[in-house]
C-alpha cells in the first residue's frame, strides 16, 4: 500500500514501542507526530529521524485534556489531516506494591495516562480521522491477560484498553477501524533517550522461554499497527492482536 501523504500521530513515540513504530512508518512514507511527555526524548527522536521523512514532535501529556486538543491542533496546522492514531503513550511499571499499600494517587496517574489518555487522544482526533476514513490503533500488553502479584493499577488499565478497543469500534464504526496490539515482552533498552538508553543483557534462559526462541523487538510490534491501519486490513475492527512470542499459550509446570 502507498502511505505517501498519510499522517500519523503516535503517542509515547520518544521512546520503546512507540519510537519503534515512528521509524517504521516514516520508512514506509507516512508523516509522523510524535505526541511525548518527555521533552528530551521527544526532541531527539525528531533529530534522529528526520531525515527519514516529515516528523514533529509535539510535547503532550495524554491525560491532560488540553494538551491533546493542542496536539490535534498543531497535526492539522502542520499536515492538515490525520489519517492514523497510535495510542501508545503509558506508564510502563508494572510492580506497584501490594494491593494494602498501593496508594490512590499512583492508581489514579497510571489510569489516567494508560486508559484516560487513550479515550482523549480518540475523542479529539476522530473528527479528523472519519473525513480519512482512518484507522485507531490501541497499544494495551499481555498483562490484560494475565499477571505477576502486585501490578493491579497497570492490569487494570491495560485490560481497560482492550475494552475500550472494542467499545469505539462500534461507536465510531463504520468510518474509524478501531484495533489492539497486546506485546508481551519487548525488550526496549536500546529504544530509550540517550540519557537511559543501555544494551539490552537478555540470558539464554530469557530467549529460550520464548516459544518462538527469541525476546521481541518494537519492530514487532510496529509491522502489525502498520498493517492494522493500511487498506489490506478494512475487514478488521475492534479486535486485540496478542503479540508475545507464544508466551501466553505456553503451558508451565512447577
Amino acid at each position: 500500500m502507498d502511505h505517501d501523504a498519510r499522517v500519523a500521530i503516535v503517542t509515547g513515540g520518544g521512546q520503546g514501542i512507540g519510537k519503534g513504530i515512528a521509524r517504521h512508518f516514516l520508512q514506509c512514507g507516512m508523516k509522523v507526530v510524535v505526541a511525548e511527555i518527555d521533552v528530551e526524548a521527544g526532541e531527539e527522536t525528531e533529530a534522529e529521524y528526520s531525515a527519514l521523512g516529515r516528523i514533529r514532535f509535539v510535547q503532550c501529556d495524554v491525560a491532560d485534556e488540553a494538551m491533546v486538543k493542542k496536539t490535534v491542533a498543531r497535526t492539522i496546522d502542520e499536515f492538515g489531516r490525520i489519517d492514523v492514531l497510535i495510542n501508545n503513550a503509558g506508564i510502563a511499571t508494572a510492580v506497584s506494591g501490594p494491593p494494602e499499600k498501593l496508594n490512590i494517587e499512583t492508581w489514579n496517574r497510571v489510569l489516567a495516562v494508560n486508559l484516560t489518555g487513550p479515550f482523549l487522544c480518540a475523542k479529539h482526533a476522530a473528527p479528523h480521522l472519519r473525513e480519512r476514513k482512518g484507522s485507531i490503533v490501541n497499544i494495551a500488553s499481555t498483562r490484560a491477560l494475565m499477571s505477576e502479584p502486585n501490578t493491579e493499577a497497570y492490569a487494570a488499565s491495560k485490560g481497560g484498553i482492550v475494552a475500550l478497543t472494542h467499545a469505539l469500534a462500534m461507536s465510531l464504526a463504520p468510518e474509524i477501524r478501531v484495533n489492539c496490539i497486546s506485546p508481551g515482552w519487548i525488550e526496549v533498552s536500546e529504544w530509550k533517550k540517550p540519557s537511559r538508553a543501555h544494551k539490552a543483557e537478555l540470558t539464554k534462559a530469557d530467549q529460550e522461554q520464548q516459544p518462538v526462541g527469541r525476546v521481541g523487538s518494537p519492530e514487532d510490534i510496529a509491522v502489525l499497527a502498520l498493517f492494522l491501519c493500511s487498506s489490506e486490513a478494512s475487514y478488521i475492527t475492534g479486535a486485540n492482536y496478542v503479540v508475545d512470542g507464544g508466551m501466553t499459550r505456553k503451558m508451565i509446570y512447577r
